[in-house]
């Protein structure tokens, strides 16, 4: 990654750094759940099957699952914040493509194509988001990760609630994407402006410790960030292999795979549930993804707090039951509301997969920039392949009954839970 030797952070350089880092978090959810919130509306306007849905689900995936696999030497190579500018406006050029596929051209090979650039745009980005949070987390001197996941959710619950007013308006999908996809390039390149990790070097102990929102009070900062390793003369190419080969790396990501999963499957599958399987409208069907998504927001804002309290270990296991516990009753529910019920416990046990195990995987932040796209690949792996697949399993079994499978993974991760303790 492109750095500048000689640069510290003021305190508030840092405050401006945190906030534009919530702002990319933020405008990922909003374009994340705009689109996924419109998903019964694309459904009926193409005249899909759910095993449609799934082939178009996945040409999303195939490009998210290319871009983040490739995502470390991207990362390396161009610096965070260029990979974060470039793939906000790749997200924003694909759902203006869905958009105008959907309404327009009534083509699922058009909707399909901008699904597939929504991908290619999110998997660098998100990875890119995260090594920038990393920096940003080690700035601060404290666990910021799950609030700045927090930011994402927010964003997802405005995405879902506009998606919800859209749908009971019934405005044209073309219209709502394209103006998602307006918001989220602009705020974000804007936003990039203020990020840090590219060209702030590494230093001794932290001096700024303050409450996660505040503003900063203290002087200059001293910074360690993910891409000034203590291994520079490496290619960067080797450092991805030297992550790939790393034991706890590799597990970290297995945890993280389940709880993604039990994530990803909800975005995609949710409102479409609660429409066939439950007799939802789908203006109901996209309020109950905002739900989720709300409750996995309260989730990640407390997720703070319970980190500092019990540790990571603890509280991975108690997400992971949680999420089991809520899908199972969100799936076998006889009534309606006590399936929302369940969507509310599945939101909060889905919540603190990806941020926990991004700040587990920057314990070393000379190692951090590798490692987290090493995690982000395998994590983002089931949260974009586990959805499509299930698809294709619920044109067998149905759509509710689909998602049992998720229990399985949310199982692993629950055993794999002490990977996640605080690395010597």
């Amino acid at each position: 990654m492109t750095t500048s030797a000689g640069t510290t952070a003021t305190g508030a350089q840092v405050s401006s750094w945190r906030n534009a880092v919530v702002v990319a978090y933020g405008a990922s959810g909003l374009a994340f759940a705009s689109w996924v919130s419109r998903l019964p509306a694309i459904r009926d306007a193409l005249d899909l099957t759910p095993g449609n849905v799934g082939v178009i689900l996945l040409c999303m995936t195939l490009g998210s699952f290319a871009s983040v696999s490739a995502s470390g030497l991207i990362v390396l190579r161009l610096g965070s914040k260029r990979t974060i500018r470039t793939g906000s406006i790749m997200v924003g050029a694909g759902l203006l493509t869905a958009g105008f596929g959907t309404t327009v051209l009534a083509s699922p090979v058009a909707t399909a194509v901008g699904l597939a650039i929504i991908g290619l745009g999110t998997g660098s980005w998100n990875t890119a988001s995260n090594v920038e949070g990393a920096a940003v987390e080690r700035a601060v001197g404290r666990h910021i990760m799950p609030r700045l996941h927090g930011a994402f959710s927010l964003g997802t619950v405005a995405g879902a609630g506009l998606g919800a007013v859209a749908a009971a308006v019934s405005l044209p999908v073309f219209w709502h994407l394209a103006a998602a996809g307006a918001v989220v390039a602009v705020s974000v390149a804007t936003a990039a402006s203020w990020f840090r990790a590219d060209i702030t070097p590494v230093a001794g102990e932290r001096s700024y410790s303050p409450d996660t929102f505040g503003d900063p009070t203290t002087g200059p900062i001293p910074v360690i960030t993910a891409e000034d390793t203590a291994d520079a003369p490496l290619d960067n190419k080797r450092k991805i292999a030297q992550a790939w080969r790393d034991r706890r790396t590799l597990l970290l990501g297995v945890l993280v795979l389940g709880l993604a999963l039990a994530e990803g499957a909800a975005g995609d599958w949710v409102a479409l549930a609660l429409a066939d399987g439950h007799g939802q409208s789908d203006a109901a069907g996209a309020a109950g993804y905002g739900l989720f998504v709300t409750f996995m927001t309260i989730g990640r804002f407390a997720g703070t707090v319970l980190l500092d309290k019990f540790g990571r270990v603890p509280v991975m296991r108690w997400c992971a039951a949680m999420a089991v516990l809520g899908l199972g009753v969100f799936v076998f529910a006889p009534v309606p509301w006590l399936a929302y019920g369940g969507l509310a416990l599945w939101g909060l046990g889905a919540s603190l997969g990806f941020p926990v195990g991004m700040s587990a995987a920057a314990d070393d932040p000379a190692k951090a920039a590798a490692r987290v796209s090493v995690v982000s690949t395998i994590g983002y792996a089931a949260f974009l392949c586990g959805p499509p697949l299930l698809g294709l399993l619920a044109e067998h079994v149905g759509i509710l009954h689909s998602l049992l499978a998720v229990m399985v993974m949310l199982g692993v991760s629950f055993v794999l839970s002490p990977v996640a303790r605080k690395a010597d």
